[in-house]
């Protein structure tokens, strides 16, 4: 597969945006790990979580820079906060936040790992997390 960056671009556009889940079963292999289960349906399974707590969340990619397998994307996000996130209960409350991911692909062109770091505790302060250190 010559271009990985088109790729991670419909992955981005298709699956984290677009909620296009056939596209999940285009992109990513069967053995890439995923939310409780691998391949396409864990995949899908982390990004419907994430829907369910934040329907309107949408990525805005700032940079895809692709060598070799792998392709590399720096993103914003915002969404509103209607469902649960883990266990901090619907506030209504808008967040943005920003994240580094890394794709790694097959031969075929298909996901076989998605690698990311990204402001969460940012995230959970816009919630109201409180965030205290342990007593000593």
């Amino acid at each position: 597969m010559s271009d990985y960056a088109d790729r991670a671009r419909r992955f981005v556009a298709d699956v984290w945006n677009g909620g296009r889940e056939e596209s999940a079963y285009d992109l990513v292999a069967a053995d890439c790990p995923g939310l409780g289960a691998h391949g396409p349906e864990g995949t899908l399974a982390w990004h419907r979580d994430r829907r369910a707590s934040f329907p309107d969340l949408r990525y805005e990619l700032l940079d895809v820079l692709a060598d070799g397998p792998k392709a590399a994307l720096r993103w914003h996000a915002t969404g509103t906060q209607e469902g649960h996130f883990g266990p901090v209960p619907p506030t209504g409350r808008a967040v943005t936040y920003a994240g580094v991911t890394i794709l790694t692909f097959d031969d075929d062109g298909r996901i076989t790992d998605v690698w990311s770091v990204n402001e969460l505790f940012q995230l959970l302060q816009q919630l109201g997390v409180g965030m205290l250190p342990p007593e000593p």
